[in-house]
């Protein structure tokens, strides 16, 4: 890519989107084009072809998306399947009409089947039924992966796929009720030290095992990737590294520097035993993660406390 190219970041208010520019810019590209959801409602065809015969960007990466947790996801469901379906194939459709020299689909690790085997091959799409509680937003994503693969073969377009394990980073969602497991750990430790409670209760036994990316790596892959891919179907984007649940939370707390005791709710289910990526694609073509998870954390939550709503 050259510095002065036009580049589009759908999605760059996002955690994933925001790592992408901050990447992007740390490299000495400044031509970033961007839009907010107020600007520019990607879920209109018109409206998002408008901006591309307006804009003519070089480069896509397709970063934006409607997102939740498990509740959000099973309860709004028909929301979560239009809403991406039609924000993945507008911005799409534009980038084909308008030439764009290559885009870059991002998609989940929930494409996978909810019984697909250890570690998560790319080969196992379509292999077996999705988890339920997310299959609409599961087959917005492969719908995306297969989009870009049909235009590739119909049209010649240069439109590749990736794929994130589980993320973590500035810009997350710190809610307790919608967060993911990282982030609700360290807001749970971190206001239990405030509070001096003597103990931190973590759902089911804690033995789960979860891969886990720093959204500033995931962002050096993708424009990594952006120069190094072009091929038909996806690439996983992770560390090939899990940790157990428990592990997690004992390196958050000592991060937070919480000195209770962690104990258990087993009322609570502990959902899938393990969700681990295969990402010997990823290394094949030259890129490993650089930011160990210890150093991550560290470094997440020396921000956060900087911050005055935390």
């Amino acid at each position: 890519m050259n510095k002065n190219a036009k580049i589009y970041v759908a999605g760059h208010r996002g955690m994933v989107g925001s790592a992408i520019v901050r990447n992007l810019e740390k490299k000495g590209f400044e031509n970033i084009l961007f839009r907010n959801s107020k600007q520019l409602d990607l879920r209109n065809q018109q409206s998002v072809q408008n901006f591309f015969y307006a804009e003519k960007p070089e480069y896509v990466f397709l970063a934006a998306a409607k997102v939740g947790g498990i509740l959000a996801n099973n309860s709004y469901r028909g929301e979560f399947l239009y809403d991406n379906l039609m924000i993945e194939a507008n911005v799409i459709e534009a980038a084909r009409l308008t030439k764009v020299g290559k885009l870059m689909f991002l998609g989940s690790s929930c494409i996978y089947p909810k019984l697909a085997p250890q570690p998560l091959l790319e080969e196992s799409l379509l292999t077996g039924p999705l988890e339920p509680t997310n299959e609409p937003y599961a087959i917005a994503k492969i719908t995306g992966i297969k989009l870009c693969d049909a235009y590739r073969h119909q049209y010649g377009c240069d439109f590749i796929s990736v794929m994130p394990t589980n993320l973590y980073g500035p810009n997350d969602n710190y809610d307790l009720k919608t967060s993911h497991v990282l982030p609700a750990l360290i807001r749970k430790f971190h206001e239990a030290k405030k509070r001096g409670d003597n103990e931190v209760v973590i759902w089911g036994t804690g033995s789960p095992r979860r891969e886990f990316l720093h959204a500033d790596d995931l962002a050096d892959a993708c424009v990594y990737l952006m120069k190094e891919f072009s091929d038909y179907g996806f690439v996983n984007i992770g560390t090939g590294k899990d940790i157990s649940i428990l592990e997690l939370a004992h390196l958050i707390k000592d991060v937070v520097g919480f000195e209770g005791s962690i104990t258990h709710d087993r009322s609570k289910p502990d959902g899938t035993p393990q969700k681990l990526m295969d990402v010997s694609k990823l290394h094949a073509h030259g890129w490993r993660h650089q930011i160990g998870l210890s150093q991550g954390v560290q470094a997440v939550y020396n921000d956060l406390s900087a911050q005055e709503w935390f």
